[in-house]
């Protein structure tokens, strides 16, 4: 993981990607960071047809400065003439304005499988197959499920029909408020290297970023430079039983992300090993405890190092589209209206969060739907600009007006065309907050925005729906979380679910049940730390929605596994289908069938290991294969109920066996 790079050593021109994104026939959508403002052409090479070259001008490519040596670009390219379908389109990217213009093959030999001379990508004619996982957390003890993802399409690379329509990215792409230590050195490292921006802190225990970087707390305690507001102790008792606690909820908030300027780096490393071969980070002076645990995390994260290439090749071969959840930003992101009110109050862990979606703007967001956050990226760049001009610091009266603009935007979601129709949900900044108490949870969307959702599916036969958080999730857990939400204490157990919001849920629920609402509804979550498929009908109704709600979680994450076996268990006993436990759920005119696992013990229905989804859809938009791509190297398949198929074993010694193609 550490280089023995030094400030003499020359930059690369190209630090991450590039990263396929929204991509169709008639436009391609590109991501990557450069260490300059780079001139470039695009090469494509569609299999049975012309190659084309593409110069890209002011008009087709977009470069914001993230610091002195760190440029982001976007390329966004409208077709005249459509690309084909359903066939490999390799591509390359020549950087034109450097000695005999190096093409990808040159600067990131790394995203090529072996025995090809360029990436490729395959546009999909409908959305047959998807890839979906949430949860990325680097130092987290558990292989990479991206990295199982490359494994898996590099044994496709051949037959281009199998490959998958998306890679979908359903929250938590990073862990903003839970950093280890060796990755928060990293970050800090690669801050100096690139120069990255400085920006005036208000309401700090600290004047400005480089204080923040060279304070005594700011490794391992930097809860203690979070803000904790006086006029708020009524709140945090009431959040942590009278204990002195930061404004921020997260368990972990000891490495919590504030600046810019780290949100920026961590993206730059979680994507790509480029910017770690930049960087020699030592280790801090900490005390005994302290330095053991960077010990262990330096260890994990070192293993997470090593599968980068692997990470950067597949969102170079597959489209991928993103949305945040709370991990994006902070944990318990505008869980209850009471949270809003005291995060938001401060201006220290307003621009906190602020911070962290401006980096989810430009970072992810922009690559979603680059005409609707076409005004929020100009303001940005306006802000970045001129902090080019004036000494690399951001100036604090434009930082603070866009953080409130982005605050109040009301746009994240967003819809794609196609077979089946794929609507990509906010279920964080537009929440329904609760009528009865402040410090109650608040619904997952609010009454427009789900009117909004309720629009998008009229008319449409099937539609895949993203639902960051599980529309229906495991009762039982649900339950504990309704248990802690009367006790007061819904931010002890992260209870933000569909369900625990009375109108959020019944007007959800009303949507799928309404007369106008048929069709295939495949809903696609993560969230959890487990995976898991449910089929879905409406009781006492013949015709009518058919649907699944189908998890995968987390992609380096996992639930404590014997405290999930627990779970699982008592949720079999307490909620069987004839339970009149069931009778007291919101969800209780909803006919709810669980999918085993073919690699779990009998009866078990949720799966406990990192790794990605993978589901296939026929014509009709309906599942014919759900499976877990396990990090281990192995397939995890949900078959229809009562069709369990494979062996029965359990999922400890499942480890052992081989991958299975599909």
């Amino acid at each position: 993981m550490m280089s023995s790079a030094t400030a003499q050593d020359a930059l690369p021109d190209v630090l991450v990607g590039p990263l396929l994104r929204r991509l169709a026939p008639d436009r391609l959508v590109l991501w990557l960071v450069g260490t300059r403002p780079l001139a470039l052409t695009l090469m494509l090479r569609p299999e049975g047809a012309p190659p084309r070259r593409l110069a890209l001008g002011a008009e087709r490519l977009r470069r914001l400065p993230l610091g002195r040596h760190a440029w982001l670009h976007l390329i966004d390219v409208p077709l005249a003439t459509p690309l084909p379908q359903g066939v490999p389109i390799a591509y390359d990217l020549k950087i034109t304005d450097a000695p005999g213009a190096p093409c990808i093959a040159d600067w990131a030999p790394h995203l090529l499988h072996d025995g090809e001379t360029h990436p490729c990508f395959v546009l999909a004619e409908r959305h047959h197959r998807l890839l979906h996982g949430s949860c990325r957390k680097p130092h987290h003890d558990e292989p990479d499920g991206l990295v199982r993802a490359d494994a898996w399409l590099a044994e496709r690379r051949n037959t281009p029909e199998e490959w998958p329509a998306w890679l979908l990215m359903t929250g938590d792409q990073i862990y903003a408020d839970d950093v280890a230590g060796p990755m928060l050195t990293a970050i800090h490292a690669l801050i100096h290297r690139l120069g990255l921006f400085d920006e005036t802190l208000e309401g700090a225990t600290v004047a400005d970023s480089q204080a923040l970087y060279a304070a005594p707390a700011t490794y391992y305690r930097r809860e203690a430079l979070l803000p904790d507001v006086e006029s708020s102790a009524a709140l945090q008792e009431r959040f942590f039983g009278g204990v002195r606690k930061p404004v921020f909820t997260s368990a972990n908030a000891h490495n919590h992300l504030m600046t810019f300027a780290e949100v920026i780096a961590m993206y730059l490393l979680v994507w790509s090993p480029q910017p770690w071969r930049l960087i020699a980070p030592g280790t801090p002076e900490l005390d005994e405890a302290n330095a053991a645990l960077f010990r262990e995390e330096r260890a994990v994260l070192e293993r997470f190092v090593a599968g980068l290439p692997a990470v950067s090749r597949l969102l170079a071969h597959l489209p991928t589209l993103m949305i945040f959840d709370d991990h994006d930003i902070t944990d318990d992101w505008n869980l209850t209206a009471d949270w809003e009110q005291c995060a938001y109050g401060h201006p220290f862990s307003r621009r906190i969060i602020g911070n962290a979606l401006l980096g989810y703007l430009l970072c992810q967001g922009w690559g979603n739907d680059p005409d609707r956050l076409a005004t929020l990226v100009d303001e940005s760049d306006a802000l970045l600009a001129r902090a080019r001009e004036h000494q690399g610091r951001l100036d604090k009266a434009a930082h603070d007006t866009l953080i409130q603009n982005l605050l109040r935007f009301q746009g994240w979601e967003y819809c794609l065309p196609g077979a089946p129709r794929l609507l990509v949900l906010d279920t964080r900044t537009r929440r329904w907050r609760s009528e009865r108490s402040p410090t109650r949870p608040s619904g997952l969307m609010d009454w427009e925005a789900l009117t909004e959702m309720q629009q998008a599916l009229l008319g449409a036969p099937a539609v895949v729906i993203v639902s960051p958080a599980p529309m229906f999730g495991v009762k039982l857990i649900e339950g504990i979380q309704k248990l802690f939400t009367l006790a007061g204490k819904p931010l002890l157990v992260d209870a933000e679910n569909w369900m625990a919001h009375r109108g959020a849920a019944s007007v959800m629920l009303n949507i799928f049940r309404h007369s106008r609402t048929p069709g295939n509804y495949v809903i696609l979550s993560g969230d959890v730390h487990y995976s898991f498929a449910y089929d879905i009908r409406i009781r006492q109704r013949r015709a009518g929605p058919r649907l699944w709600q189908i998890t995968s979680s987390g992609i380096k994450n996992t639930f404590p596994d014997t405290l999930l076996d627990w779970f699982d268990r008592l949720n079999r006993w307490l909620y069987a289908p004839r339970s009149p436990l069931n009778w007291f759920t919101k969800r209780r005119r909803m006919a709810i069938t669980p999918r085993d696992p073919d690699r779990a013990k009998a009866g078990e229905r949720l799966w406990n290991g990192s790794g990605i989804g993978l589901v296939d859809l026929d014509a009709a938009g309906r599942p014919q294969a759900i499976r877990q791509l396990d990090a281990r190297g192995f397939d995890v398949t949900f078959p229809p109920p009562g069709e369990r198929a494979g062996t029965v074993e359990s999922r400890r010694g499942a480890q052992a066996q081989p991958a299975s193609r599909a």
